[in-house]
């Protein structure tokens, strides 16, 4: 062993690979794992950390969540979100641009930057908006910062339109050129608007009504058209929170061609579905794109064990409870948080069978790392990545609530929901930051990230 005096070792306990899982003890130092191995072969360290019983991690790497700063703070704030995302176990997250302003351009980069670097109690990084008229802020953006940019393909958002698809073309073209990823929103603007006028018109104002507006053919389409696009421009394209079991084969196709596409899911369409809605507060349930019927979790689920969707994500989205709450459907704010419950939820699933451990850090740490280019530093267990690690308590019970969330817009569909697995502590570059539920850091400790380039140019 070479590297001397250590500031912290996490000793005895079970070290999670998506390879599989082996006793042993993590070393760290300056922020980044130095050594991993027998606890008898770790050099000497400031502080041990026994972890017995327990399971280390990577920290989670979350790719889709709106933190509302600028411009909706009394939804959400970079502190309140990212001291949620720290108890939660998530370690690095990606803010999307639909803020106010939103994030269309290199000034506005260098902005949410800084307010994050203020605030973030975890790592981060921000998306650039696709738009119409911003085409030739697309490179300046990726110059100052911006880890990766969203198109919006189904929008009603006046601060996010939807491009059209020549601007799309050429939006993809630029991004190919300069190796980065593109998230989609999947769903087809025009269908949407005019189902959604048509039930407006009808006077319907229940939640199968948003279902009715945002039908399946509206992903299908959408999914098949920027497969298409991705693969005659070259440009990665990631799709956004997929609901569907119908979109599932085209991604798969799309894959075996040699598109590089990947693909998230979210834990409300794993575990949700309109039968649910009555026990959320029925109009509760809105999220956008939706919980559909039973019958799609499935798919879902077959869909993330054989790879054809490749991580996890959240689409953290809090609202004010008033927001959540009103009588019509198309008033009701789509979204709910969800950066402290998904790896409580997905830890349940691996005590219920239905996933392994590995299985997990595959899709919530090594993919999404590997998919946005934040590898090998970020999402791994191995030398020379940053110290971001969870330990987390198997064998944990408890009960989602959402007044004990630590977003400021805590209406969750998964109240009341009993969960076995907890994040009881997170390490953040090799600080602790989050124990047992409650921030032991402060503030600003957060940094931006910085991808490397995919491919092109």
């Amino acid at each position: 062993m070479t590297c001397g005096l250590v500031d912290l070792i996490l000793a005895g306990g079970t070290l999670v690979t998506p390879e599989g899982m082996r006793p042993g003890a993590v070393a760290v130092k300056d922020g980044r794992i130095v050594a991993i191995g027998n606890d008898a072969a770790m050099p000497p360290a400031r502080e041990v950390i026994d972890v017995a019983g327990r399971h280390v991690i990577p920290g989670a790497i979350d790719v889709h969540v709106h933190f509302r700063e600028p411009g909706f703070s009394y939804k959400e704030t970079w502190t309140s979100a990212t001291q949620a995302a720290a108890i939660g176990g998530v370690t690095t997250v990606f803010d999307m641009p639909n803020t106010n302003p939103p994030t269309a351009d290199a000034g506005a980069v260098r902005a949410k930057l800084a307010l994050a670097s203020a605030q973030a109690c975890v790592d981060f990084g921000v998306y650039g908006y696709i738009g119409e008229g911003n085409l030739d802020q697309l490179a300046p953006m990726v110059e100052t910062g911006a880890v990766a940019f969203k198109l919006y393909l189904g929008s009603d958002n006046p601060l996010v339109p939807c491009p059209n698809d020549g601007a799309v073309l050429d939006a993809l073209a630029i991004l190919a050129e300069r190796g980065v990823r593109c998230t989609v929103h999947a769903e087809n603007t025009p269908i949407l608007a005019w189902r959604g006028a048509k039930l407006k018109a009808a006077g319907r104002q229940d939640l199968a009504a948003h279902l009715e507006q945002h039908a399946d053919i509206a992903t299908v389409e959408a999914v098949s058209r920027i497969a298409l696009f991705s693969e005659w421009t070259g440009c990665p394209i990631h799709i956004a929170h997929e609901n569907c079991r119908h979109s599932l084969p085209l991604i798969a196709a799309a894959k075996k061609r040699g598109v590089d596409i990947t693909a998230e899911t979210c834990p409300h369409y794993l575990y949700l579905s309109m039968d649910d809605a009555p026990r959320t507060g029925d109009l509760a349930l809105r999220v956008k794109p939706p919980v559909r019927e039973a019958g799609h979790a499935g798919p879902l689920w077959d869909a993330l064990a054989s790879g054809v969707i490749d991580m996890i994500s959240t689409d953290h989205a809090p609202h004010a409870p008033a927001e959540k709450r009103r009588a019509s459907i198309w008033e009701v704010a789509p979204g709910f948080p969800g950066v402290e419950t998904s790896m409580r939820l997905m830890l349940t699933a691996v005590n219920d069978g239905r996933i392994t451990l590995p299985d997990y850090v595959r899709m919530a740490c090594e993919a999404p790392a590997r998919a946005f280019g934040l590898d090998p530093q970020k999402g791994a267990l191995l030398p020379g990545a940053d110290a971001d690690l969870v330990v987390i308590d198997m064998n944990r019970d408890s009960v989602i609530r959402g007044e004990d969330l630590h977003s400021l817009g805590n209406v969750t569909p998964f109240e009341g929901f009993r969960t076995r697995g907890l994040p009881v502590m997170t390490f953040l570059r090799g600080q602790l930051v989050a124990k047992e539920g409650r921030i032991v850091a402060p503030p600003g400790i957060g940094r931006p990230v910085r991808a490397r380039r995919l491919r092109g140019g």
